[in-house]
């Protein structure tokens, strides 16, 4: 069950497996089935519900409650599951549920940061670098790519995709895709530009931003519409990973992109 330290008012199930180098701290709870992997750091009412397993190097802050069932009124009873990667940091009071079902998972990569307050929902799948401010909050089946920035209150409808390096602003009601690289702000939401702040803070070469930045030109500021817009990023843009990346996201949206 445990090779790390445990305060002696926690409570671990005997089902738990608790990594080496873990501090479990005092009021935790740790239920059946959750796997924690090594040099974790749980403060305190911490609680763990299974079936998850994370891995190491977690840090999880005061009354996050981490691993507890859908929230959908569709779920029927069965195990279901969370995965979460290393290195994730979880502020006070932050929520995340299990998949609804048992072909499913909620899957969160690595080295995210999860401010107070927010919420992954069921079935989501988060990437890895991410930041979520204070109350981000994602409903079920929301896919979220990496280095991603989710604004304080931002709330994003079921079945939204989030695309790597978008960010949103403040209380945004993200209700379509984001696009990768730009930043949706507002309530309804509406692409903005281009989020070159967190592009540079990655050493995105110029003439990568360049391109970018042309792209969200033709998409948003002709009178293309989208098709229009995407046949000719294709025509006039050089063909690099990144405008290949924003083509086929579009190409694949299933709830249409925000505009």
């Amino acid at each position: 069950m445990n090779s790390g330290e445990i305060h002696p008012t926690a409570m671990v199930d005997p089902g738990a497996e608790i990594g080496t180098g873990t501090v479990v701290g005092p009021y935790c709870i740790i239920g059946a089935d959750v796997v924690l992997g090594a040099n974790c750091w749980l403060q305190h009412h911490v609680t763990l519900s299974g079936p998850m397993r994370a891995g190491t190097g977690n840090k999880l802050y005061a009354y996050c409650s981490i691993g507890q069932q859908t929230q959908d009124l569709k779920y029927q009873g069965e195990p279901t599951y969370l995965e979460i990667g290393d290195e994730n940091t979880f502020r006070e009071f932050v929520t995340v549920n299990r998949s609804t079902s048992s072909d499913g998972k909620t899957r969160i990569g690595s080295r995210g940061n999860f401010l107070a307050y927010s919420h992954i929902g069921h079935d989501c799948t988060v990437g890895n670098e991410v930041v979520f401010s204070n109350n981000g909050t994602l409903a079920g089946h929301v896919q979220v790519g990496d280095n991603a920035v989710m604004g304080g209150l931002t709330a994003v409808h079921q079945f939204c995709r989030i695309g790597r390096f978008a960010i949103t602003g403040g209380c945004s009601k993200i209700v379509q895709d984001v696009p990768p690289f730009m930043i949706a702000d507002g309530n309804p939401a509406e692409i903005r530009g281009v989020n070159l702040i967190g592009l540079e803070r990655k050493n995105y070469a110029p003439d990568k931003v360049k391109l970018i930045k042309e792209a969200f030109r033709l998409i948003y500021r002709s009178k293309y519409n989208t098709a229009q817009a995407l046949e000719a990023v294709r025509k006039e843009l050089e063909q690099t990973d990144e405008i290949r990346e924003i083509v086929q996201f579009i190409e694949t949206t299933e709830r249409g992109i925000i505009r």
